[in-house]
């Protein structure tokens, strides 16, 4: 079985191995609507050799176009927090049952761009269909909320 530390360094070559890819094979990914539909995408099978496409990769996968790495970046919830999320909208994808919940958090990535890192957000999504990684996406944002006057 794999270290947590090997297991992110899998994340980190993921990231690199997207990046890498050409922007053709970029576009398919981000043209997704659902993160079911990736298997129809020759793009996913490129990206994911070596990681299977099994349903949590593909949560990964879905959300991946959308998110920037840095090496010590920011959790998830505090970039969404520091880019000014309404925590009324964060509410609602959370709230949101599967796909939904995924697909209105792919488009708050969508309009902010956030720089985290990317193997802590990877842990999220691939474990995103349980109730906690949800519950700490949200403590995470709170933490970090500006406050609003």
């Amino acid at each position: 079985m794999q270290s947590s530390n090997e297991k992110s360094q899998d994340f980190i070559r993921l990231w690199n191995r997207y990046d890498d890819l050409g922007t053709g094979f970029k576009a398919e990914l981000r043209r997704v609507a659902a993160p079911d539909d990736l298997i129809e995408i020759p793009a996913f099978y490129r990206l994911t050799r070596g990681y299977g496409s099994h349903k949590n990769i593909r949560r990964l996968v879905y959300c991946l176009p959308h998110l920037k790495h840095r090496d010590g970046g920011d959790s998830l919830g505090k970039a969404l927090a520091e880019a000014g999320v309404r925590e009324k909208r964060l509410f609602m994808v959370i709230r949101s049952q599967e796909p939904n919940d995924l697909i209105q958090l792919r488009r708050l990535l969508q309009q902010v761009n956030p720089i985290v890192d990317f193997s802590q957000t990877a842990w999220l999504l691939l474990r995103w269909d349980k109730p906690e990684q949800k519950q700490k996406l949200l403590e995470n944002f709170f933490l970090h909320q500006k406050e609003s006057h």
